[in-house]
């Protein structure tokens, strides 16, 4: 598959919520959800100094809360945030209009759950022609879900790449990449990456 390509990109973050999780079910994962938490928060700020679309969802936020704060702050202005009712974010038609008004062909997924609505959205964006781009240590699923998530969507086709990939394929080139660092200090590497 080519790189991905920043100007034909969106990125959609799928209901990364305040009590999507209550705290006894993040007992054994808490150090990886907020792992990825900060993953996404580091996404969007790029997103946004890359001038990517960005897409927002929140599954039943009466329930389930808002966008956890370290999101929230990180999104640019422009963001569009939308409740989401199907579990596949293709599947609601504000959502999928939100996603096609951006004129790009590429979607970029993160969020929760990866073997649920990250998956249903995959499968469903990529069978409706989509180029499809899921961030495996942004996508989180408890414990072994996680791991059946992204083997489900490889089985389907849909490719999956780091966080410090896609922000690789965003830039391209060494002088970019060094640009970048050098104007965005505070988003030189993606949270947990050591390099």
């Amino acid at each position: 598959m080519p790189l991905i390509d920043r100007d034909d990109c969106t990125l959609v973050i799928i209901d990364v919520q305040s009590d999507f999780y209550p705290p006894s079910r993040l007992d054994v994962d808490r150090a990886r959800f907020h792992e990825m938490v900060r993953r996404i928060a580091w996404i969007s700020a790029v997103a946004d100094r890359l001038d990517v679309p960005v897409v927002v969802t929140e599954e039943d936020p009466g329930t389930s809360g808002r966008t956890v704060p370290e999101i929230r702050e990180a999104l640019p202005h422009r963001a569009v945030t939308l409740p989401k009712n199907a579990f596949s974010v293709w599947d609601n038609p504000d959502i999928a209009a939100a996603i096609d008004a951006t004129r790009r062909s590429t979607t970029v997924l993160v969020g929760i759950e990866t073997d649920i609505c990250v998956a249903h959205s995959a499968i469903r964006l990529h069978h409706a022609g989509k180029r499809v781009a899921v961030i495996d240590d942004a996508t989180y699923s408890p414990g072994a879900a996680h791991e059946r998530g992204l083997r489900r969507l490889s089985g389907q086709g849909i490719e999956t790449l780091s966080a410090k990939e896609l922000f690789y394929d965003w830039v391209r080139t060494i002088e970019r990449a060094n640009t970048f660092h050098d104007t965005h200090a505070d988003l030189a590497v993606p949270p947990g990456v050591r390099l």
